[in-house]
């Protein structure tokens, strides 16, 4: 299995910044793309951006509209980490913040599994 650890979330207020870190450990050789996640309450949890681990140390990336030009994942290869940078926060930034690791399934066409952590919580002020 896999467990994933996140850290860095906290209060700022709007304008500033966090960095985000997941540390992964386990069985983590099949991983082959990580994301990060959020849900506010009473909201669905939505993809915050994602990574495809490809064997470089930063694959092709995906932003969600909302955050697209502020934040920035990436990954630290010989840390088993992945970051997510956070700037120009907004209030509507708040919410649980969720990292997930993506392997290929056992036996196709299975679906693939989905690891997660437990969430930071990232508190954006007025």
């Amino acid at each position: 299995q896999v467990q994933l650890v996140e850290s860095g979330g906290g209060l700022v207020q709007a304008g500033g910044s966090l960095r985000l870190s997941c540390v992964a450990s386990g069985n983590i050789f099949g991983i082959n793309g990580m994301n990060w996640y959020r849900q506010a309450p009473g909201k669905q949890r939505e993809l915050v951006a994602g990574i495809t681990i490809d064997g470089t140390m930063n694959g092709p990336t995906k932003y969600g509209d909302t955050v697209k030009g502020r934040f920035t994942i990436s990954r630290d290869n010989a840390k088993n980490t992945l970051y997510l940078q956070m700037n120009s926060l907004k209030p509507e930034d708040t919410a649980v913040y969720y990292c997930n690791a993506m392997s290929p399934p056992k036996r196709w066409p299975d679906p693939p599994t989905d690891y997660w952590g437990q969430g930071t919580q990232v508190t954006v002020s007025s």
